[in-house]
Order: structure tokens, then sequence, then C-alpha cells
């Protein structure tokens, strides 16, 4: 049984309306439990949740000092092609958006590569548009071969591929798979994504436990907060998480928090989520899941980040550009909007004067 049987099985409607009927009582037990149950983590993250926030925070940032200690892993994102043929609504990609498109020859690949690691950074993640025709399992494939030279640890964020790719792209260097599913929400999901490969809800849902199989040693996931109801969404997105701890324990697993943020088109986002909303998302991930990584990533402030850092959060992006080629060129058209700017070296100042240790490699293929 994958997690796709598991979701059938969770009516959204009624997941919402346990979220919204849990009481001041139900999150005292939540806080007071040993270990978090999935009823528990419904009244983490319901409004009644709200007034106890202070607490949560504090009980998160223990359990993240017990596991994480004050170490921040730094990586930053590398975008090797923008070019896409879904027409999903919220991206800057989008097929049908007039943007210039390009792909990185194998040679600037190189160049890329490396003025990124002169920085100093050891883990990167590589990012691609869903264009398979185009940015071909082959031309990734050799992608990773260059980058894997310059780093200890190579992500990769791209489109979904069955478990034999996703195993060629383990033998030519990646190890580890992110993936959003955006939207937990099937119906919203047509509606997001109206043409396209990634209409395909089940084929990207099931994409993560793919990856696992294929020897991916770090899976990471997270739901595009603002498309539906956070706290659906949210619940949702730990309960997929939590499969995937439990069905591949040597996996390491890594949440993320990623809000809506501008971009080429003109979508806006049909639910509001707030920094208050971010921060209860976060607290309840940390509690139902304390072994798990949480990134909050260059799409919000860098107050807020820096406000948010004790919360739980273990990885930080850095020196973020979201334009293919843009560490070494001026900065062309993005996936979105990048809101905090800091480089390499202003966040590690900013995280030593914080208390907390930057890391810069903590993994590498043996």
């Amino acid at each position: 049984m994958g997690f796709f049987d598991v979701w059938k099985s969770l009516d959204p409607g009624e997941i919402l309306r346990r979220i919204n009927a849990a009481t001041e009582r139900d999150v005292r037990a939540a806080l007071d439990a040993h270990r978090c149950s999935t009823d528990d983590l419904v009244a983490l993250l319901s409004p009644a949740a709200v007034p106890f926030l202070e607490e949560m925070a504090q009980k998160a940032h223990e359990s993240t000092l017990r596991q994480f200690g004050r170490q921040i892993l730094l990586f930053t994102p590398i975008y090797i092609s923008n070019h896409c043929i879904n027409q999903c609504v919220y991206c800057g990609f989008n097929a049908k958006n007039k943007i210039h498109r390009r792909q990185l020859s194998l040679e600037e690949v190189e160049f890329e590569a490396a003025a990124i690691a002169k920085t100093g950074l050891k883990h990167i993640l590589l990012l691609t548009g869903e264009a398979p025709n185009v940015a071909t399992p082959g031309y990734i494939e050799e992608s990773l071969s260059i980058i894997s030279r310059y780093f200890t640890s190579v992500g990769i964020e791209i489109y979904p591929v069955d478990e034999e790719g996703y195993a060629r792209f383990v033998d030519a260097g990646a190890d580890s798979l992110t993936v959003y599913q955006e939207t937990y929400n099937a119906d919203l999901y047509k509606t997001l994504h109206p043409a396209g490969p990634k209409r395909d809800f089940r084929f990207r849902l099931e994409a993560l436990e793919r990856g696992a199989r294929a020897r991916m040693r770090g899976i990471n996931l997270g739901g595009l907060l603002g498309l539906d109801h956070w706290r659906r969404e949210a619940f949702f997105t730990a309960m997929h998480a939590d499969w995937i701890m439990t069905t591949f324990p040597e996996v390491e697993l890594g949440l993320s928090l990623p809000r809506m943020r501008p971009h080429a088109g003109c979508y806006e986002p049909a639910h509001i989520v707030s920094d208050t909303d971010i921060v209860q998302a976060m607290t309840a991930f940390r509690l139902f899941l304390p072994r798990a990584g949480i990134t909050l990533s260059t799409r919000e402030s860098a107050a807020f980040r820096d406000n948010v850092l004790p919360l739980g959060i273990t990885r930080l992006s850095a020196g973020s550009c979201t334009s293919v080629g843009s560490h070494t060129e001026e900065e062309g058209s993005g996936q979105f909007d990048i809101n905090d700017e800091r480089s390499v070296v202003d966040m590690d100042a900013n995280l030593r004067g914080h208390g907390y240790q930057p890391v810069y490699q903590d993994w590498r293929m043996a």
C-alpha cells in the first residue's frame, strides 16, 4: 500500500471539520503528550491552538535542540533550465508566460557550479522546469555528473520520473529528491494544472516513494501554502512525511513551508497565509515529527527567517536565485521572487551572531 491509498482514506472535508472543531482541551492534551498522535496533530493545527503558540514555540525549540543542536545546514539552488510544458497557474515558468526561455549548456553548468562552489557551499539543489523533451533525462544525468564533482551532496527538484529514472539520477550523483505536491486537494489540483504532465495528481504524489525505492538518501516535501486552506494542507503534508519516515526509515526526511510569492503572471493566492500561520504550522510539524528537518526558503523575508530560526529550522538556503544561470549572469525571469537576498557570507555571519553554527557539509558520497 502506497501513500495514495492513505490519502484516499482521508476525507478532506472531514479533516477540515475536525481541525476547526478541536478544543483548547484537545490542544492541552497534545502539548502534554510524550509522542504526538494524528489527533494531536489535528489539535495543534486548529484555531483553538492559536492562544498556545508561545508554548508550542517553546516546546518546538526544545525538541529541535535535542535532535539537531544549534546547527543550520546551508545550501543553494542551481536552475539549469526554465523550459516548461505545464500551465501551472501559480508559477512563473508557466508555458503560457512570455518569459525568456533558456537552458544552460554543459559548459555553462560547470561554470555556474564552479562559481557557487567558491562560496564554500557543499550542498546544492538542481532545478529545472518540466520539459523532459528539452531538459532530457540524459541532460540531467550529465549535469549531475558535472555538479557532483563540486559538491558533496546534490539534490534534484525536477519533473517526476519512474523508479528506474530516479535510480539513474542516483548513479549520476543525486542523493536527495524534492517534490512539492503543491496541494493535496485533488479537485483544486486539476484547476491549478489545466494542461501538461503535472496534471497527473497520483503520479506526482507517488514520486517520493519511487525516489526512496531508488536509493535517494534524502526526501523533501511540502505543500505550496496559499493555494488551499493552509491548516488542511499542513495536515496532509505532515501525514505524507510521517508515512515516508515510517515506510523508509533509512531516509532523511525534510519538510518545507513554501508560501505563495509574486511571479511572472497574474495569479493571486486564494488563501492568505500570515506569519502567525507559518509559525503554527512549523511548530506543529516539529512536535509531530521531531526528527524531520525543516527548511524555510528565501520566499520569506530575512527578518522573518531570523525570528523563527529557533522554532524548528534546520536548513536554510543562502545566496539564492530562481532564474537560469543567475549565479554568474544578470538575473532573468525567475520561478518566483526572492525575498531574502543575503549572500552566503552574510548568512554565515548572521547565524553565528544568533548563536548558531552554519554547516556546509554533513554528508559525502562514498
